[in-house]
Parts: structure tokens; C-alpha cells; sequence
């Protein structure tokens, strides 16, 4: 793509991509939006005051910047355990992960251990659908000897002998040696790296393959608010999963099937004639109540294979920090795009090995850490979810126990109840 030189700089906090083409009409087209997200804080300084005190990131954190081919969106995740929630969340909406691995002695020993962060998530990076990568050997400066080769030659053999077994291709990803602290190979090739010839942290990105928006599948919004709007009325908000949302379209909001026509379309604060994926949009309904919608309810076209209840799903799941063993009756909390309700393990089907998928077991007794299996869920409450293969944001949750994330897992099948006596307001009604 031709395009001039940018320096990359820190834009505002915003977890949306359009907007710089928006600003810049006669530029549109000449670069892609992405979105990524970074494993562990390293290459961002922590912005608030408790981050700081505690030397960690807390939230997921949204920052922009420019790279001569594209508008980037770094999703700051969490790489402390007791976040790793937040992570979730932001690892689910990237197109590339950036894993910061600790190259100095103990450190990078620490992360690669059995129970250790970088392991953990390069496994929830993959898990959750991310399937591209950039691992960053960072704290160069601080090997034994400073800007160490070898070290960085033995940090590369172990951590791509890991990554392929989680399942990634390690001839495909780029192991960049950088210093965050010094500003080593981030920007700028570093002379006190000059053994090294491959691209800096910036060329990195540039050499990504561009994300496929799913723009042509049917339209699924996950609601993350609904706000009454004196003189305009209810307006649900939320992000672009899949699909198109236009004014004057028919939708129907799962899991309960109510029915109505948009009214407009808004992104900061202005109005937009169609929202595609990766939009976060307000939008207004017709004659429906603020008390009928909810957080985690799902926008879809309702002529186009609209949201529906799910009775019960079968998941593959990985059982990752339980103290105990999982078995039938577990009713755990589940994160799956921004519903959060319990849901009972009704049948462990499946034990199976985590990396080939092979079944080790059929209808095991319980599952422990570091187990995957098939397990057939039901929801103690109404909810839509999907599968992974038809819409991968509605098909990948957290399983949560106890304050912590205890299993990650994505959707393979799906039984949906069929919606009866559902409320089709009058403008709904008319357009059908």
C-alpha cells in the first residue's frame, strides 16, 4: 500500500479504528485499521497512579497509533494473574498479539514455567482465536552480557518449541530483540543490536496480514449499555460483531425475540449510514422500553438468520486454575461476549488431548487443570450465544469460579429455542 512515512504516536484512549480515516477523507482506503493486543505491560507506560504503585497493568487500556501501512489499536492487556479477566476481554477482540517475553535471567525462566504468564497467554492468545503473533525478547539491556545473542538465540528454541505446541506456525512469527526502557529496535533499527537482521518492532506490524472484516455475515451486536435519551428514546449500545447496521433496518434482540426498526445510527456523536465491524455504535429504537433490553442481549437482522435463546451448546473446553476436579452439576459463571451468566455442566462428554483434539476418554468422571474436553452446557438464565465457526466473538468465553478465570473454551455446537410470543412493535410490523 503506498503511503507516506509515520512516525507512530499515542493517540487519545479509544478502542475504535475509523476514526483517523474519517478525519483524513482523502486518505481513506490507503491504510487498514487493526487492532492488537499486548501480552504483559512493557511497551506502554502504566498511565494511572495505583498501576503504577503496584508496577502492573489493571484494565485494558486503548491507545492508537499510526504505522506506514496501518491504524493500529493496542489493546493493553493485563499480564499480572489476578487480571487476567481484563486480558480475556481484550485478547478477544484483537487481530495479532504481541507477546513481550522477559529476556533477563529469572525472569524469562519464570514466565516459560509450568504455571507461567508467557506460556499462559500464548494459550489463551490461540484458544481465543488470535491467530497471528509477534513475540518481543524485551530487557535486552539488561542480559548477561547486555544485548546478549545468545540469550536471545535460547529464548527464541524454547519459547517457538512451545508456541507449536499450542499451535501456532513459530517459522511464521517474528522474534524481535527490543528494549522497552531504552527504545532498542522499536522504532529504529538499534546498533546495539546489529547482530540481529530481521525488522523492528514497528516493520513487524506493517508485515501483518490484513484482517478479514466479517461485514458480509449476518449482523450480531452484543449490547453493552441501554440508555433512555430525553427527546429520543431508548438507545442500545454496544460493538459491531458481524454484519451491517443501517437505519431503517428490522432487528430482533436475543435471547427474548423482540422486534423493531432502527431509527438512526451514531458514532461520536454522528449519525452514520451503515456501521460495520469493529464500530462502536448508539443506536435508537422504536417504541421499545429501556427496561426491555439488557447488557448482553445481541442486535441481529431479523430477516437475515436473526438471534435466538440458546437451550444448551456443547463447548470444547480448557480447564486451566481450578483448585479441584470439575464434574457434572458444575455451574460456574460464564464471560462470553458481554453476557455474563451462570451455566450448568450438564455432561462432561469427552476427555481429549489438548493440542491434537485426539479423545482420550469417553464420559469421564471429572476434569482437572491442564484437561480439555467436550462438555454440553445449559444456561441457568436466558442468553444468546454462537458457534465459534459461524461467529467466532459470540463463540469463545471464560469460565469464572471463585474471583479467577478457571477454563477458556469456544462453542461447537449450538440448540436454539424457537422464539414464541415475542413483542414485534408497529414500524417492526409494517416493514415485514
Amino acid at each position: 500500500m503506498k503511503c507516506d512515512k509515520t512516525i507512530p504516536r499515542m493517540k487519545r484512549k479509544s478502542g475504535h479504528c475509523r476514526t483517523r480515516s474519517e478525519e483524513l477523507p482523502n486518505q481513506v482506503g490507503e491504510r487498514e485499521s487493526f487492532q492488537f493486543f499486548v501480552c504483559q505491560s512493557l511497551l506502554l507506560k502504566d498511565k494511572l497512579k495505583a498501576e503504577r504503585e503496584r508496577g502492573i497493568t489493571i484494565d485494558i487500556a486503548l491507545w492508537k497509533f499510526e504505522t506506514t501501512k496501518y491504524y493500529c489499536t493496542v489493546i493493553d492487556a493485563p499480564g499480572h494473574r489476578d487480571f487476567i479477566k481484563n486480558m480475556i476481554t481484550g485478547t478477544s477482540q484483537a487481530d495479532c498479539a504481541v507477546l513481550i517475553i522477559d529476556s533477563t535471567t529469572g525472569g524469562f525462566e519464570a514466565g516459560i514455567s509450568k504455571d507461567g504468564q508467557t506460556r499462559e497467554h500464548a494459550l489463551l492468545a490461540f484458544t481465543l482465536g488470535v491467530k497471528q503473533m509477534i513475540c518481543c525478547c524485551n530487557k535486552m539491556d539488561a542480559t548477561t552480557p547486555k544485548y546478549s545473542k545468545a540469550r536471545y538465540d535460547e529464548i527464541v528454541k524454547e519459547v517457538s518449541s512451545y508456541l507449536k505446541k499450542v499451535g501456532y506456525n513459530p517459522e511464521k512469527i517474528p522474534f524481535v530483540p527490543i528494549s522497552g526502557f531504552e527504545g532498542d529496535n522499536m522504532i529504529e533499527r538499534s546498533t546495539n543490536l546489529d547482530w540481529y537482521k530481521g525488522p523492528t518492532l514497528l516493520e513487524a506490524l506493517d508485515l501483518i496480514s490484513e484482517p478479514k472484516r466479517p461485514s458480509d455475515k449476518p449482523l450480531r451486536l452484543p449490547l453493552q449499555d441501554v440508555y433512555k435519551i430525553g427527546g429520543i428514546g431508548t438507545v442500545p449500545v454496544g460493538r459491531v460483531e458481524t454484519g451491517v447496521l443501517k437505519p431503517g433496518m428490522v432487528v430482533t434482540f436475543g435471547p427474548t425475540g423482540l422486534t423493531t426498526e432502527v431509527k438512526s445510527v451514531e458514532m461520536h456523536h454522528e449519525a452514520l449510514q451503515e456501521a460495520l465491524p469493529g464500530d462502536n455504535v448508539g443506536f435508537n429504537v422504536k417504541n421499545v422500553a429501556v427496561k426491555d433490553l439488557k447488557r448482553g442481549f445481541v442486535a441481529s437482522n431479523s430477516k437475515d438468520d436473526p438471534a435466538r435463546e440458546a437451550a444448551n451448546f456443547t463447548s470444547q473446553v480448557i480447564i486451566m486454575n481450578h483448585p479441584g476436579q470439575i464434574g457434572n452439576g458444575y455451574a460456574p459463571v460464564l464471560d462470553c461476549h458481554t453476557c455474563h451468566i451462570a451455566v450448568k455442566f450438564a455432561e462432561i462428554q469427552t476427555k481429549i488431548d489438548r493440542r491434537s483434539g485426539k479423545e482420550l476418554e469417553k464420559e469421564p468422571k471429572f476434569l482437572k487443570n491442564g484437561d480439555a474436553g467436550f462438555v454440553k452446557m445449559i444456561p441457568t438464565k436466558p442468553m444468546v450465544v454462537e458457534t465459534f465457526s459461524a461467529y467466532p466473538p459470540l463463540g469463545r468465553f471464560a469460565v469464572r469460579d471463585m474471583r479467577q478465570t478457571v477454563a477458556v473454551g469456544v462453542i461447537k455446537s449450538v440448540e436454539k429455542k424457537d422464539p414464541s410470543g415475542a413483542k414485534v412493535t408497529k414500524s417492526a410490523a409494517k416493514k415485514k
